[in-house]
């Protein structure tokens, strides 16, 4: 796990570095299989998530890193990144707050 909090670290930055709002780690370890950390952040338009997207991925490819899969694209208001051990998500301020995977991922710990 000490692998995929140190992931989590790198993605947390490259999108604070990209002016992601509200960035929240969830580790969802002792209640889930999918993965030990949901990340969740916001931009303000399309092209901000995007650029958020790209950093992240660049980020954790120059560490060895690759996404398993990628849900959305350019155009979508959710993105979803899957490392395996973490997952990240990147979200529309609207679509974020319709979701609300903090409620969903509640008896995860916030980091």
């Amino acid at each position: 796990m000490t692998e995929s909090r140190e992931l989590a670290k790198i993605a947390c930055h490259a999108l604070s570095e990209k002016k992601g709002e509200d960035i929240r780690v969830i580790d969802i370890s002792e209640i889930s299989v999918l993965a030990d950390y949901f990340i969740i952040a916001n931009g303000t338009n399309p092209n901000q998530i995007q650029a958020m997207v790209d950093a992240v991925d660049e980020e954790l490819a120059k560490s060895g890193h690759h996404a398993r899969q990628i849900e959305g694209n350019q155009h979508s208001s959710w993105v979803l990144m899957d490392y395996g051990d973490i997952i990240v998500h990147v979200f529309s301020k609207e679509d974020r707050l319709f979701y609300d995977l903090e409620r969903i991922w509640r008896d995860g710990k916030i980091m």
